[in-house]
């Protein structure tokens, strides 16, 4: 397949509450009914207990859709209960295609950790399925791509094989955690790669979108760059 933007998306208006590492203090600890009103999706990218994700599909008639990161071990024996694991499947949703690819760059031994090669045959084993659906509107991941927004240690570098996805199917949305923006200020909210958004999942962000069908990466850029010098 050559490269092209992902086609066959519906442009509609949704809210989606990404989560990602830290679970965030006002959806758990301080958590008062009525503040999951109004989304539409939630997308967690990994590193959060599984309790958490359970607790929240208790106020919420959205689909919570996950992929495992490095630390999620513990999903193998609690998976989070009402909630839909989506590590290498493209869900649909809404008519928004959605890949999950979870895991870190391997590290130290880990159910989720793996090198870049098994990614890469991760992302291989999925191309049939890319082909019927014509590509992809969202990359959900729990590591960032290699050389965008990632660490520059071990333990959170990036896969090279996001940014072969990237590169190939242009999707509208790229979304990871792994790399808290706590971290400093290499690791941003958001971000641009081409006509790609990249949002940055840490603890909580909500995403409003209605233009899965228009690039709106030029935004996110010039806003980048106006505050915090150039977008990647």
């Amino acid at each position: 397949m050559g490269k092209g933007r992902a086609s066959g998306a519906h442009s509609l208006q949704m809210r989606i509450l990404i989560l990602a590492d830290k679970p965030a203090k006002e959806l758990w600890d301080n958590f008062t009914p009525g503040r999951l009103d109004g989304i539409d999706l939630i997308l967690s990218c990994g590193d959060l207990p599984p309790q958490y994700l359970s607790f929240l599909t208790c106020f919420t008639h959205a689909p919570i859709l996950y992929v495992h990161g490095n630390h999620d071990d513990c999903y193998d024996e609690t998976p989070p209960e009402g909630c839909v694991c989506i590590d290498d499947a493209l869900y649909v949703h809404n008519g928004i295609r959605i890949l999950g690819l979870g895991g870190s760059i391997r590290y130290k031994r880990g159910t989720y950790q793996f090198t870049q090669k098994q990614m890469n045959r991760r992302i291989r084993k999925l191309r049939p399925r890319l082909f019927f659906k014509k590509g992809f509107d969202i990359l959900l991941t729990h590591a960032p791509a290699k050389g965008l927004n990632d660490g520059t240690d071990r333990a959170h570098e990036g896969f090279a094989g996001f940014l072969e996805l990237l590169d190939r199917y242009r999707p509208k949305y790229f979304i990871h955690g792994h790399v808290h923006i706590s971290y400093g200020l290499r690791h941003k909210r958001l971000a641009a790669y081409g006509d790609t958004v990249i949002v940055n999942g840490y603890e909580k962000y909500i995403l409003e979108t209605d233009a899965f069908d228009r690039p709106d990466a030029a935004a996110v850029r010039k806003k980048a760059n106006k505050k915090r010098g150039p977008a990647i």
